[in-house]
């Protein structure tokens, strides 16, 4: 099954749910994409990283904010885990930690229990580089402005309000992909 027949399962083609999806990850998958393209020293696969793009929000729709059309009861930073759980049903393992450790900058156990966050209590810190790349070129596109992309300076602006180690993690991340 490919990524657009999966999210096709969960998502009603031609509704604007729908729509914000397929945009906000056509973008993202085109930014790890192009992101590979200047960095062939990166052994990855290319396809599998497409497909993760494409499914990194696909739990959105299980979550409460309506500003993108969602109407699920979960708080937002639960669409995550709630992704990979749909994934791990559909036997994509590698897919579904994509889903998982790209929220924030990932979020470390010890966030998770410090900010008391309705989220399982184990780490989703990106640790592929391909969790990495997904979780990168994430960052660069939101689902309210379609289609804008954010310089990597207003990330990390937006990034600080959330303390040093998502900070630490995007200029990491920066580094290895600049």
């Amino acid at each position: 099954m490919t990524a657009t027949e999966i999210i096709k399962k969960y998502y009603r083609e031609g509704n604007e749910l729908y729509a914000i999806l397929i945009s906000h990850s056509e973008a993202v998958a085109h930014k790890a994409l192009t992101v590979l393209q200047s960095h062939p020293e990166m052994a990855v696969d290319q396809g599998f990283v497409y497909e993760a793009a494409m499914l990194h929000d696909i739990g959105i729709f299980l979550t409460d904010a309506p500003e993108i059309h969602c109407f699920g009861e979960h708080p937002y930073i639960c669409h995550g885990y709630l992704g990979a759980d749909l994934l791990r049903r559909e036997g994509l393992e590698r897919h579904a930690l994509i889903c998982e450790r790209h929220t924030g900058m990932g979020l470390s156990l010890q966030t998770i229990i410090e900010k008391n966050l309705p989220l399982p209590r184990h780490s989703m810190l990106p640790e592929s580089l391909e969790e990495k790349l997904v979780c990168y070129a994430d960052k660069f596109y939101s689902k309210t402005k379609l289609g804008r992309e954010k310089t990597p300076e207003q990330i990390r602006k937006s990034l600080a309000k959330h303390g040093e180690d998502s900070l630490k993690r995007w200029d990491e991340l920066c580094y290895l992909f600049a």
